[in-house]
């Protein structure tokens, strides 16, 4: 069957290792080997590039690939769809998210989720924006919710929450005892951002190149906790989503910098490969959060 050879196919470009990749299958090495032969005969062309020290995708291989990731996406829907039409919704649902969703916001998504599919299963990836969009593109999970949107053309992207982000200090630092602050108070601080790939980051970045602010430097954590605590020590200031601060504020261990005629929202976006949407679980998923208001436009 050409499916256990894309499967062999697609297992041995990701791991990159015949035995390896025979383990993982429990296959023996010289039938991965006759899978690719297949193939590369099927397709008549040369699917990797070998030599001693391994072996590269060629080109021809890489649309393979991608195509053998579509079609083994689609017969595993498949499967589950004809499952779910004979049995209650059950399944898998695999949900990636960025870390400010993931942390502070997917949890609750997902335990209300649960109580009205109890029967599915799910599970949470998290990662930065550009982690969660990679791993929509490769059918890594299901759905994924990032800050801000993405031009990446192979993924559908809807908006489904709108985030207001705060400039927060210390409050022993100096600009947490002025009352009033205008933009340029922010002139040569000392930034506490996330890691390259995050959302907050790169709207941190925006606010400061369009403001035309100085740095004095930058540290970058990529760990909302970690520049939570760098910052209470006084060592600077951020910029973070009110839902990542709010305990910490309510708490008096930071504060919210007054910034005199500033609003900074952004808005958080639901994406999905369009091969994806078509599983009943994802549809379900999409069906959930549009009816709890949270998608500001249909989905279909």
């Amino acid at each position: 069957m050409h499916l256990d050879a894309l499967r062999t196919f697609v297992t041995l470009v990701e791991i990159k290792n015949f035995t390896k990749t025979a383990d993982k299958l429990l296959i023996s090495q010289p039938s991965v080997s006759l899978h690719i032969k297949n193939l590369e005969t099927i397709f008549d062309t040369q699917l990797l590039d070998r030599s001693k020290k391994g072996f590269q995708v060629t080109p021809t291989g890489d649309i393979l690939y991608q195509r053998a990731k579509q079609i083994l996406t689609m017969f595993e829907n498949a499967k589950q769809e004809i499952a779910t039409h004979h049995h209650n919704v059950s399944g898998k649902l695999t949900v990636g998210a960025s870390l400010t969703i993931g942390e502070y916001i997917l949890p609750t998504l997902l335990m209300d989720l649960q109580k009205h599919y109890p029967n599915l299963i799910l599970e949470a990836v998290i990662g930065n924006t550009e982690e969660i969009v990679d791993a929509v593109k490769l059918f890594q999970v299901d759905i994924g919710l990032i800050e801000g949107q993405t031009n990446e053309t192979e993924v559908e992207v809807y908006p489904f929450m709108e985030d207001e982000l705060f400039f927060i200090a210390a409050p022993t630092h100096p600009l947490a005892a002025k009352e009033k602050l205008s933009i340029k108070n922010l002139q040569n601080q000392f930034w506490i951002t996330r890691e390259e790939g995050s959302g907050t980051r790169e709207y941190l970045y925006h606010v400061i190149r369009k403001e035309a602010l100085k740095a004095k430097g930058f540290l970058t954590i990529n760990s909302h906790q970690g520049i939570k605590e760098t910052v209470m020590q006084g060592q600077g200031v951020s910029l973070l989503s009110q839902s990542v601060i709010k305990r910490e504020v309510t708490d008096g261990h930071l504060v919210q910098l007054p910034i005199k005629d500033r609003q900074l929202t952004r808005t958080f976006s639901c994406i999905v490969s369009p091969i994806m949407k078509e599983k009943k679980n994802v549809e379900i998923c999409l069906n959930y959060l549009f009816h709890q208001q949270l998608l500001q436009d249909r989905y279909r």
